[in-house]
């Protein structure tokens, strides 16, 4: 099935609340692959654009509150499954990878906090 396809039955899917489920590390990875290929595909020319928008540390500020704001989003959605997956007692080793995706994800909307919070900090030092 091509991806355009399957990304239009995925889509009109995911809006009913359905989701896909594999069964075989191999159809994983082949997805895994793909959603990496077409990520970078689609963001080739974002260095680019982003070297012209963002000439200042304010101008980069926008930009890293939104991602800030997703990156959170789905880290609580994650803890969501995790809450879950502890309760229906899965399988420790997911659980375990679970919690590293919760954990990373947290270090990173710190992370991501803290370089807004530079953006202003260098632009207040800067005036």
């Amino acid at each position: 099935m091509s991806l355009t396809r399957r990304s239009l039955m995925e889509a009109t899917a995911s809006r009913f609340g359905w989701r896909r489920a594999y069964r075989d590390t191999t159809q994983v990875d082949a997805l895994l692959t793909e959603q990496t290929e077409t990520t970078y595909t689609e963001a080739a020319d974002h260095a680019a654009l982003a070297t012209a928008k963002n000439d200042d540390a304010l101008a980069v500020q926008p930009g890293v509150l939104d991602v800030r704001g997703r990156v959170l989003a789905d880290v609580l959605y994650l803890e969501g499954v995790l809450v879950g997956a502890r309760n229906r007692g899965l399988p420790p080793e997911l659980i375990e990878r679970l919690e590293d995706a919760v954990d990373h994800g947290h270090e990173m909307t710190v992370l991501l906090a803290a370089t807004v919070r530079t953006t202003a900090a260098v632009h207040t030092a800067g005036h």
